[in-house]
């Protein structure tokens, strides 16, 4: 080697391999199939059977339900020893024989067939999950063109969610044809696309008013200053998008003109949270993940929320106090529908976090313009106008279901707060 050129580093052993050394399709395999009572040692014992043939391992596949396991190998054919596939297949119906499983081998050639372009993540929640809507979800897979090349439970309560791996097929389509799906078969569905991203640290911004908390802020003021009947009404048509938020903000606040500043702490107290949302936030932080609020309710609230639960990020509309007392007015910048979608975008960036790996859940029509500029945007117990704008809806009472379409299984939520089931 001269002195100009520089010495070869070795190939990493996670470099990829040149053509001419995968596996070749003609290369004869066996699926080995074993299926029947789950116990303890099946997959050792079968494997130290097969090694009797110095066969190697090209894919394994397991999964075990309500106690019955069924395992899967495609193995190399034997070729060494002068032993046949026939001294194989006999040794290994023995073996499963001798544990009352069953055995079923498939000879072949070759590696599994390459997954299609398109990968996507398909969660579904049920409450309960039918087999109709499940029949009804894959179908509409098939007919976009996709592959379900596995299916995998994430939770079995409160609600019962499964992820399906699809391939062959774009995100955006499969999104789109099963949003409608979805609707008509009243099934919750999230389709996110499949890759390193998904595992990225992410950003998760929610509404609070009907969102993190099941109370309307304003409307607990109200209720202190003895018209919560007239606010709740313009609380309702605002959420509809009949109203302007701004001018509705105006005039609710209004109303709360001369409440003593006490009220706060008495509110602070009244606020009850959505069920799962103390889970949801604690397993995100766990995981790394950066959790912010955005709020059409008030500062007051939104900051002893967010010291209360370690949020990251909370921004809302701040009550104008002067000698003790509400005057009826808001101070500083209105945090409306265009300036939730405005903070979700500052945070990310404070947060260094690109705005596709972002998360945006809310309740509201105020809220569609965050949801439709995070990377997922999630309807939370949503209005219709908002179920049908955002990526995916949820609509059963728990706040931590959000966690499965981050692919985050009960198992292991429950696993990170020391719980046993």
């Amino acid at each position: 080697m001269s002195a100009s050129q520089p010495p070869q580093s070795p190939q990493s052993p996670l470099s990829p391999e040149p053509p001419e050394s995968r596996r070749d399709a003609d290369t004869p395999t066996l699926l080995v199939k074993i299926f029947g009572k789950d116990r303890p040692g099946i997959t050792a014992g079968l494997f130290d059977t097969l090694a009797a043939y110095s066969v190697d391992v090209v894919d394994i596949e397991q999964v075990v339900t309500r106690g019955r396991i069924v395992l899967c190998a495609l193995v190399t054919a034997p070729t060494a020893g002068g032993t046949t596939e026939g001294d194989l297949r006999a040794t290994v119906h023995s073996w499963a024989e001798s544990l009352k499983l069953q055995a079923e081998i498939i000879s072949g050639t070759g590696d599994n067939r390459p997954r299609g372009d398109g990968r996507s993540h398909v969660t579904v929640l049920g409450h309960p999950l039918t087999a109709e809507s499940t029949a009804a979800i894959a179908a509409t897979i098939t007919s976009t063109g996709g592959n379900i090349d596995r299916i995998f439970r994430l939770a079995k309560y409160p609600v019962t969610a499964v992820e399906f791996a699809v391939s062959g097929t774009g995100t955006e389509a499969l999104r789109t044809a099963l949003a409608v799906e979805a609707a008509g078969i009243g099934v919750d569905v999230a389709v996110v696309s499949a890759g390193l991203s998904r595992r990225a640290q992410r950003l998760v911004v929610m509404d609070v008013d009907s969102t993190l908390i099941q109370d309307e802020v304003i409307e607990l003021f109200a209720a202190h200053a003895g018209c919560e009947a007239e606010v709740a009404a313009v609380t309702e048509q605002a959420m509809r998008g009949e109203l302007d938020f701004e001018q509705s903000l105006h005039a609710r606040v209004a109303l709360l003109a001369g409440l003593d500043v006490s009220v706060v702490e008495k509110v602070r107290a009244d606020v009850r949270l959505t069920p799962g949302a103390r889970t949801l936030i604690r397993t995100l932080k766990r995981l790394g993940y950066q959790v912010g609020v955005v709020s059409g309710g008030f500062t007051q609230v939104t900051d002893d929320l967010k010291e209360r639960l370690g949020l990251d990020f909370a921004s809302a509309n701040t009550l104008e106090v002067v000698d003790g007392k509400l005057t009826g007015r808001v101070t500083g910048d209105i945090v409306d529908r265009a300036g939730k979608a405005r903070l979700l975008r500052s945070f990310a960036a404070e947060a260094g976090v690109p705005l596709a790996q972002t998360v945006a859940i809310g309740d509201g029509a105020n809220d569609l313009d965050m949801l439709n500029t995070a990377g997922l945007g999630v309807a939370f117990n949503a209005k219709p106008v908002v179920r049908e704008a955002a990526h995916t809806a949820v609509n059963v009472p728990f706040l931590d279901t959000v966690l499965y379409l981050l692919g985050i299984t009960r198992e292991e939520v429950e696993a990170a707060d020391g719980l046993v089931e």
